[in-house]
């Protein structure tokens, strides 16, 4: 279905090509005075495929453009920056724009589409509640003027929203090594609301748990070490492995800290045991997850970030709901996109197909889930 309102019928719309770039960076300077989008960046931003840059004109002149940014491996689509030509404003462009803007965001399978506004963009913020987006956050001191932004985002496509009613709190790792006790801790504070303190707990669970040989820096964490720590703060917990024995050792090359592996290894294999935790070698599928969420569990699992940000590191997530489509995660990483809030990063959509992709680790393609409920009165 066309997407062009009648009265804007003489407009027409495209990709943004390096031929544009200059006519870009001239309108960014009549419609801003601060937070500008320089020549350089409006280049990265055209040829980069993470991006869509759409541009639209009228007699072959240049009347606006919006630019939408993507994260791999999720279904979240960013509106970065939205421009009309000041001589042109107040025609319907801004919110053809935006209609042009979801179009392009529902076509790359986003789920949803945030954007941030000036607290103080009375007309921006109107167009916004318009088009049904709903605020859900505040950035404080975001542009370069030191005023707030009001986060707003829409469903573009829709689910079904019973499957993601829950509200698992958000917690980030504070170092590279935590984020597998970031995770418990956003389990802790689900099943009982304000009881464990991160600042306190996060390297005491990361202490109890830490099982990995790194290249160099500190080590991670593992599922048993993660689970009986759960267990010792009194809640019910299950193991999901799809291999036994010492985990991470495919990129391990010293005989020595494969030694220690192995210890590690056993000594944990014996606490296990002697605490009655259940341990299953299997694999999980989606079906699986979803029905030990409806049994009231949460699950903490061991992805990949290859799928994300290329970059092969082990790392836990929580997995907060499951629908026909998406796994909905909590990421507690604040280092792979910086620009993310809190709030952006609960419930972050994965196509199922990704999630099962991502839901291993290394050459063994290991996987590894905890699975954690209220222990039963």
């Amino acid at each position: 279905m066309a997407l062009v309102p009648v009265n804007l019928a003489s407009f027409s719309i495209r990709h943004a090509n390096l031929a544009d770039a200059s006519a870009l960076f001239a309108l960014e300077h009549k419609c801003f005075t601060t937070d500008r989008i320089s020549l350089r960046s409006f280049k990265r931003f055209i040829t980069e495929k993470r991006s869509d840059l759409m541009l639209v004109e009228r007699d072959g002149q240049l009347a606006g453009y919006f630019l939408l940014l993507y994260r791999r491996g999720t279904s979240l689509a960013r509106l970065y920056s939205l421009a009309v030509d000041p001589l042109l404003r107040k025609q319907g462009l801004a919110e053809y724009l935006m209609l042009q803007a979801e179009h392009a965001a529902t076509a790359r399978r986003c789920v949803l589409l945030r954007l941030e506004v000036r607290f103080d963009n009375a007309a921006a913020i109107g167009l916004y509640h318009k088009l049904n987006y709903h605020e859900f956050a505040v950035k404080h001191d975001f542009y370069e003027d030191n005023s707030d932004a009001i986060c707003m985002q829409k469903r573009i496509i829709q689910f079904d929203s019973e499957s993601v009613s829950r509200q698992v709190p958000y917690i980030a790792q504070t170092t590279p090594f935590t984020c597998g006790p970031a995770c418990l801790l956003m389990v802790f504070n689900y099943f009982k609301p304000n009881q464990f303190d991160p600042a306190s707990l996060e390297i005491d669970i990361w202490r109890e748990a830490t099982t990995i040989f790194m290249t160099s820096g500190h080590g991670g964490c593992g599922p048993r070490g993660l689970a009986l720590a759960a267990h010792h703060r009194g809640f019910q917990v299950e193991i999901y492995l799809n291999k036994d024995g010492p985990l991470f050792t495919d990129t391990v090359r010293s005989e020595v800290k494969k030694a220690v592996l192995q210890r590690v290894h056993d000594s944990y294999r014996l606490k296990v045991e002697q605490s009655g935790i259940p341990l299953h070698l299997s694999e999980l599928s989606i079906s699986q997850i979803k029905q030990l969420l409806a049994e009231d569990a949460l699950l903490v699992v061991l992805i990949s970030t290859w799928q994300f940000d290329k970059s092969k590191a082990p790392h836990w997530v929580v997995v907060c709901a499951v629908d026909e489509h998406f796994v909905y995660i909590n990421d507690p990483d604040t280092e792979d996109i910086p620009w993310l809030s809190s709030a952006e990063r609960q419930y972050i959509p994965v196509e199922h197909a990704v999630f099962m992709k991502a839901f291993s680790y290394g050459k063994n393609r290991l996987k590894a889930a905890i699975v954690v409920k209220a222990r039963e009165k």
